[in-house]
């Protein structure tokens, strides 16, 4: 039982490492494109991976998940609101879940 503090302890030490190392490091305002292009699509990225594995493993039948997706992307394409989107997306897959 007490290697499970040391493993807490570790993966405490290696968040706050990871959040304050940038901050001690970089005190100047960042001016490489390249850097602030990346920084700018991490959170989007991160979403995403979270996000589609989701999509495809919370529904009974991986199609109903995809079906949504596709619906869900063209019906945001077209200038749906994000509620909008939602609801069609869970009419979808409730729909199909309940034919299939």
């Amino acid at each position: 039982m007490r290697n499970i503090y040391v493993y807490i302890f570790i993966m405490g030490l290696v968040s706050y490492v990871i959040r304050v190392l940038p901050m001690t490091l970089i005190r100047r305002p960042i001016k490489n494109q390249f850097i602030l292009s990346f920084l700018y699509y991490v959170p989007y990225v991160t979403l995403a991976v979270m996000t589609f594995p989701a999509i495809t493993e919370a529904t009974q039948s991986p199609v109903a998940g995809m079906a949504a997706l596709i619906l869900g992307i063209a019906a945001s394409w077209f200038g749906a609101s994000l509620f909008q989107v939602s609801v069609l997306c869970c009419a979808v897959v409730f729909v199909l879940e309940l034919f299939l």
